[in-house]
């Protein structure tokens, strides 16, 4: 099961199968699949809801770990995606090949395409697939792991209040790709800085009512 999680096999967010079906797929007892489940959920990786089922939280248990100090608080998320992503930004940069620019654009315009179609089912994993492109520009194998497994934090908090009205809004990441195009440290940090403190800004704003947009809502240039 835990082979499954960490693979990818089964996805953040995904509802692992039943208990019967486990017990079935791993010719195990229904004890042995209990106690697999509460050492999963004890590590992080699953979260038992019960009447819904049993759902993947975390691939790892560093993710795990990430999700139970940030708890359910989109803000404390983003303010430990903040640090990474500021310096992620700086070294990107500085050290980004012409191949990894090139994802990086063809990323962007994937998810500008799914934000202009409001698509947020596409949405959210192509903004988050974008935000760890630019970390894999770090060339810095911590720096990428943590932020890789602090994801699915953002990922799952994302996800769970994409419905929200109040929650599409979109700041346009052109500046980020070209600062890293352009090899200017500086900018990209800035860049990277100042969206997420407009995110975090955001979050404090105070909502009206729909069809009546707040003055915190972001812009797209």
């Amino acid at each position: 099961m835990r082979a499954a999680i960490t693979a990818g096999e089964w996805p953040v967010g995904q509802r692992i199968p039943t208990e019967p079906e486990l017990m079935d797929q791993l010719s195990v007892g229904r004890n042995t699949v209990r106690e697999a489940v509460r050492a999963l959920a004890h590590a992080g990786l699953l979260e038992v809801r019960q009447g819904d089922g049993t759902f993947v939280t975390a691939r790892s248990e560093l993710a795990g770990a990430v999700r139970r100090l940030c708890g359910s608080e989109l803000r404390e998320v983003l303010e430990v995606r903040r640090a990474l992503e500021v310096e992620g930004a700086r070294l990107a940069a500085e050290k980004r090949t012409d191949a990894q620019l090139r994802a990086l654009r063809s990323a962007l315009h994937e998810r500008e395409k799914a934000y202009d179609a409001g698509d947020w089912g596409a949405f959210v994993p192509l903004d988050a697939e974008f935000h760890r492109l630019v970390l894999d520009c770090s060339a810095n194998p911590l720096l990428i792991q943590l932020y890789h497994e602090l994801t699915d934090a953002v990922t799952a908090s994302v996800a769970s209040t994409v419905h929200d009205p109040w929650q599409r809004t979109d700041i346009s990441h052109v500046g980020l790709v070209e600062a890293i195009a352009a090899r200017d440290p500086d900018g990209a940090a800035r860049e990277a800085g100042d969206f997420l403190d407009e995110l975090l800004a955001y979050l404090d704003t105070p909502r009206s009512s729909p069809g009546q947009p707040s003055q915190g809502s972001a812009n797209r240039s």
